[in-house]
C-alpha cells in the first residue's frame, strides 16, 4: 500500500531511541525525510549513524533538544524547515514516567512531568503550526497511553498528566481542523522500548529478555498474551501521517493488545 508519504517530511520529538526512533527509521522506508531529536547529544549521534542505514545524510536531520525548552523547541523546528524547505508531520514521541503513589513524588517530579506532557507539546505545536498552514495542511500525532484513560495509583503523576494530554489532543484536532491540520493520538500499552530495557537490566538483569517480557505480560494480564514492538506503534503513527487518514482527526487509537478497558 502506497502511504503518500514519500518526500514528505516528519518531524519527530524524542526520536533518537524507542518508539520515536523505530517511527523514524519506517518514515524513511516510506520515502518521507525525517527531523530527530533528543537532550544526550550522545544518544542523538547513534540515532543518525542508526538512522543512515535507511536514507541519505540529505533526508535526515538531528539536533541536541530539550522538548521541555522553548528556544531549544523553536530553534530545532526552525533548523528542520531550514534543512527542508518546509514540514509536514509532527510526532510527539518524547515521554517519561514517574512511578510512585502520590506522597512519594515530588514537587519536582510533578512539574517534570507537566512539562514534559503539557508544555513540550505546546511549544511543539506553536512553533511548528505556520509550516503546517503553509504546507495546506498536515498531521500532528500526540503519543499517549493507556493511563489516561485508566489511572494507577502507582503512577498517579504520569496517569494524571497524560489525562490532561489527552483533552489538549482532543481540543487541538478542532482547534486545528480549519487548517486543515489532523491531530490524532497513538495510546500505548506496554511496548518494548528502551525505558523497559532498563527496567529489565535494574531489577532482572541474569533473566532472558523473552522469559522477562513474557513474564511481564502475564503479570499485567495482557488479552494479547504479549507485550508490544515499538515496530507495531510505529505502523500505526505511519497510517496516522498518511493520506489513507485523510478524514481521521480527534481520534485516539490504542496499541495496547486489548490491555486498555475504558471505553
Amino acid at each position: 500500500m502506497d502511504l503518500g508519504l514519500k518526500d514528505k517530511v516528519a518531524v519527530i520529538m524524542g526520536g533518537t531511541s524507542g518508539v520515536g526512533l523505530k517511527t523514524a527509521e519506517m518514515f524513511l522506508q516510506e520515502g518521507a525525510k525525517v527531523a530527530v531529536c533528543g537532550r544526550n547529544a550522545e544518544r542523538k549521534e547513534k540515532a543518525y549513524d542508526h538512522l543512515l542505514k535507511f536514507g541519505s545524510a540529505e533526508s535526515i536531520y538531528s539536533a541536541t533538544c530539550d522538548v521541555t525548552n522553548k528556544e531549544d523547541v523553536n530553534h530545532f523546528i526552525e533548523g528542520t524547515a531550514s534543512f527542508f524547505g518546509g514540514i509536514d508531520i509532527l510526532v510527539n514521541a518524547a515521554g517519561q514516567s514517574v512511578m510512585g503513589h502520590f506522597f512519594d513524588v515530588t514537587d519536582e517530579q510533578w512539574e517534570q512531568q507537566i512539562q514534559l506532557k503539557y508544555f513540550a507539546i505546546i511549544y511543539a505545536v506553536k512553533a511548528v503550526h505556520p509550516y503546517l498552514v503553509n504546507r495546506g495542511g498536515g498531521r500532528i500525532i500526540n503519543i499517549n497511553a493507556t493511563l489516561a484513560k485508566e489511572p494507577e495509583r502507582h503512577m498517579i503523576a504520569t496517569a494524571a498528566t497524560r489525562a490532561g494530554l489527552l483533552n489538549l489532543s482532543k481540543t487541538l484536532s478542532q482547534e486545528l481542523a480549519s487548517d486543515n491540520i489532523l491531530v490524532n493520538s497513538v495510546s500505548l500499552g506496554l511496548i518494548r522500548t528502551d525505558q523497559w530495557e532498563r527496567r529489565r537490566m535494574k531489577n532482572a538483569p541474569d533473566m532472558k529478555a523473552e522469559d522477562y517480557y513474557a513474564d511481564l505480560a502475564k503479570k499485567r494480564n495482557i488479552p494479547l498474551g504479549r507485550v508490544g514492538e515499538a515496530e507495531e506503534v510505529a505502523s500505526v503513527i505511519l497510517f496516522l501521517a498518511s493520506s489513507k487518514a485523510s478524514y481521521v482527526a480527534g481520534s485516539t487509537i490504542e496499541t495496547a493488545g486489548a490491555l486498555g478497558k475504558a471505553l
